[in-house]
């Protein structure tokens, strides 16, 4: 609801015709009753982010901002987004699954894994369901928790060191910023509530640093085969090395969310960004891969000043 409202409002100052659409079990027929020219998606989690609003969009044709069908399926899937960057050599922390029928033979998956490590459900964002565990007793408590949302977790080895984000836009890397939570974890009342959370644009990394990880970063989403203005969340270890935990398609959309903190830092202010999100709004089933048409972008932004609209 947050990151629809902002974009509502930055459009709308732009003079955009812009329309609230809450998403709900009735959207095809709001969409049917209600004709818009692009859809603005700020939705986050399962349906607004797996695919399922996008494949609606894309059977009613009408032009969505962010990536496609796939894409977003595929990058909303952490087990399958993880097997993408291992074939592609980018590096992400080792892991193995857990499902409900695995619970009785726990100790034996976990072996000589080692602790601590982080346990999260496949399909979830927000930090939802996932937590760090110390001890096989804890795995054993936030398997269960994270069960609770999704028939597979992953069980991910814990990596020390600083939480970065990276933003890319069409596959090229914006800047990082630097993640410092007040609680030592970056956990779901970390990341939404005022005051818990430190942010530092850039990032308090060397040359070399900054160049590897947003290096890493492009690589990444190369990986996944998505574009547009996304997000992608990255650790650095103590030793140095950056690890690619996920790729978020929709990120947050507020002022002061991490996407737009970085674009703000490289000139490109919270309007501008809702602009350039919306003008390569599109179709993506039954069209050539290449995102890159200038003429097609340009008719998306010209269609979006008719109507556009803001699901959320």
């Amino acid at each position: 609801m947050t990151s629809g409202e902002a974009i509502f409002a930055a459009l709308q100052a732009r003079g955009y015709e812009v329309t609230k659409v809450i998403v709900d079990h009735d959207l095809d027929q709001t969409l049917r009753d209600k004709p818009i020219d692009v859809a603005f998606i700020a939705l986050h989690g399962s349906y607004g982010e797996d695919g399922c609003v996008q494949g609606l969009l894309e059977f009613l044709r009408i032009p969505y901002t962010g990536p496609g069908v796939a894409e977003s399926a595929l990058c909303m899937d952490k087990l399958k987004t993880k097997e993408l960057f291992q074939l592609h050599n980018v590096l992400t922390p080792p892991y193995y699954t857990v499902r409900r029928r695995d619970m009785d033979t726990l100790a034996q998956r976990q072996g000589n894994f080692g602790f601590p490590v982080f346990v999260k459900p496949r399909r979830q964002g927000s930090s939802v369901g996932a937590g760090r565990a110390q001890s096989l007793e804890q795995l054993r408590d936030r398997c269960e928790e994270s069960l609770a949302f999704d028939d597979c977790v992953l069980v991910e080895r814990f990596v020390a060191g600083r939480e970065l984000a990276v933003g890319v836009l069409d596959g090229k890397a914006l800047g990082v910023i630097e993640i410092v939570p007040k609680s030592g974890e970056y956990d779901y009342k970390s990341k939404y509530t005022r005051g818990k959370t430190d942010y530092f644009f850039p990032a308090r990394l060397t040359a070399e640093e900054h160049a590897e990880v947003m290096q890493l970063a492009e690589r990444a989403t190369y990986a996944v085969d998505t574009s547009g203005a996304i997000r992608l969340d990255v650790l650095l270890s103590t030793g140095g090395n950056p690890y690619v935990l996920e790729v978020n398609t929709l990120p947050g959309m507020t002022p002061t969310s991490l996407l737009p903190k970085i674009a703000a830092g490289v000139g490109m202010d919270f309007g501008d960004l809702c602009e350039a999100i919306l003008s390569r709004a599109q179709l993506n089933v039954g069209r050539p891969r290449d995102r890159a048409s200038s003429s097609e972008s340009s008719a998306s932004e010209d269609d979006a000043h008719n109507s556009t609209s803001a699901l959320k």
